[in-house]
């Protein structure tokens, strides 16, 4: 049986899921393209449900099968690939990290997020503590990771939270007044924390934070993209330790 009607209940139920309210009192997020369900199933993870259109039914079986003009409604890309799978949000408990960890303070921007979250995976970064942060699990910030988000932990929580299981750990902050970071000794375990796009890093995170490193520029450059920020200093802390 195809699903032909846009007011399907579950067509419906699905289109809510890019709304962060409905995704957070249901537990599930989407992931769409033939490339992201496909790594989201090798993951491991935990899948409710697939919807495609017939073309690609043979490949998804026990799939929910939609014709294409029901897909282009529930879709959020520009070229829908026509597969969409309605995944789990994992359940975390916030706990101290086994190994060096990443803490973003307040980034804003989806395509930030799910960029950095993308990076922590290919550099090794498995844990992530997200203080006030955009959702991780919006259709944007998802695609922009690139499936990272199968792979790296995501803890959220308040700033006390979060700063209470980082207690022990030093944190290193990117900052414009630190030490150049090419030159620093990083410590055989550490966090890195990367601040909001406009305003930085918290004041409160700064004061109890053990160090602070700032990657060099042109003088006609007044900063850097925070994506591109963490991902330079993902990679020079991971190789200098």
């Amino acid at each position: 049986m195809i699903i032909t009607s846009k007011s399907n209940i579950l067509i419906k139920d699905i289109i809510k899921l890019n709304d962060k309210k409905y995704r957070r009192e249901s537990g599930l997020y989407l992931v769409e393209g033939l490339k992201p369900v496909n790594e989201c199933i090798n993951s491991g993870g935990e899948i409710e449900r697939i919807v495609c259109t017939e073309k690609l039914s043979e490949n998804y079986l026990s799939s929910v099968v939609v014709s294409e003009d029901v897909f282009k409604t529930i879709s959020s890309e520009k070229t829908p690939q026509g597969v969409i799978a309605v995944v789990r949000i994992p359940k975390t408990d916030l706990k101290p990290p086994v190994n060096n960890c990443i803490l973003l303070d307040r980034i804003q921007d989806p395509g930030n997020l799910g960029t950095i979250i993308r990076t922590a995976n290919a550099a090794g970064y498995r844990e992530l503590y997200l203080i006030n942060c955009t959702d991780p699990y919006s259709p944007k910030a998802v695609r922009a990771s690139m499936s990272g988000i199968f792979f790296v932990g995501i803890n959220q929580g308040s700033r006390e939270e979060v700063l209470k299981v980082l207690e022990g750990v030093p944190i290193i902050c990117a900052d414009m007044s630190g030490t150049d970071i090419f030159s620093f000794k990083v410590p055989e375990k550490f966090c890195l924390c990367i601040g909001n796009e406009g305003s930085g890093i918290d004041e409160e995170i700064k004061k109890i934070s053990n160090h602070r490193v700032k990657i060099p520029m042109s003088e006609t450059c007044e900063s850097l993209n925070a994506a591109v920020s963490a991902g330079i200093s993902m990679y020079v802390l991971k190789n200098m330790t």
